[in-house]
């Protein structure tokens, strides 16, 4: 059994999906494992991490504005308000979706689905950059 971790940093542009599967298909490639376990763990309170459809660009726009109308801004009632009216919100999107993943390496590669796409979910306006830690175990 070996185990292998890396971090992955993603430069986020405000509010939406950003992929970054071909990254991590490589580093599961060259840690050389053919049959494993990926766990992929998002560093943040207000970003998220989602497996989802990669081949048509509106699946992430439109699952961007369904949160967005979800979880509106200017909530009046919301208390924590110090780091601007897109914060708490983004806490709350982040609750609602997950911030780590597991996924099986299967044949040297993580088993995503043919449209399957790894992505950040980023909650907040402004851009920001991200942290994705990883881990592999296998053999």
């Amino acid at each position: 059994m070996q185990q292998f971790t890396t971090r992955f940093t993603i430069a986020t542009q405000g509010q939406g999906l950003y992929e970054f599967t071909r990254d991590v298909q490589r580093w599961v490639q060259d840690c050389g494992l053919e049959t494993g376990l990926l766990t992929l763990f998002c560093q943040h309170t207000s970003a998220s991490l989602t497996i989802q459809e990669n081949a048509d660009p509106d699946v992430q726009l439109d699952l961007t504005e369904f949160y967005a109308r979800l979880v509106p801004e200017h909530m009046g009632w919301l208390r924590h308000t110090m780091e601007g009216p897109d914060d708490m919100p983004a806490h709350i999107k982040s609750a609602l979706t997950d911030v780590s993943l597991s996924i099986p390496i299967f044949q040297g590669r993580a088993a995503l689905g043919t449209w399957q796409g790894i992505y950040v979910f980023e909650h907040r306006s402004q851009p920001h950059t991200r942290s994705v830690v990883a881990h592999v175990t296998g053999q």
